[in-house]
């Protein structure tokens, strides 16, 4: 059984990994993010809702308990579901 683990344990495990922050992000039902980069490297929980991250052409389906990391500059758009969504994100910023 895998252990439940809160927003408070996810931030320690990814400070003590050397990243700068971890945030929790909130995003609005149906909100559509634009192809854009970030300058800094995101490794991210999604902790509720679903969304779909695209990256050149692949698009990823990502629900409850999905993973994904994007390295500083990579071109990406976001559109979340009906329900919105949130993740939790830690960064190194560049």
């Amino acid at each position: 059984m895998i252990k439940p683990i809160n927003f408070e344990q996810y931030e320690a495990d990814f400070l003590a990994k050397g990243f700068d922050e971890v945030l929790a992000r909130d995003w609005y039902p149906n909100q559509v993010v634009p192809t854009h980069i970030h300058e800094f490297d995101a490794n991210a929980l999604v902790v509720k809702g679903e969304m779909w991250l695209t990256v050149g052409h692949d698009t990823r389906h990502l629900l409850t308990g999905d993973t994904f990391e994007l390295t500083h500059g990579t071109p990406h758009s976001e559109k979340y579901g009906p329900d919105g969504a949130t993740f939790w994100v830690a960064r190194i910023n560049h």
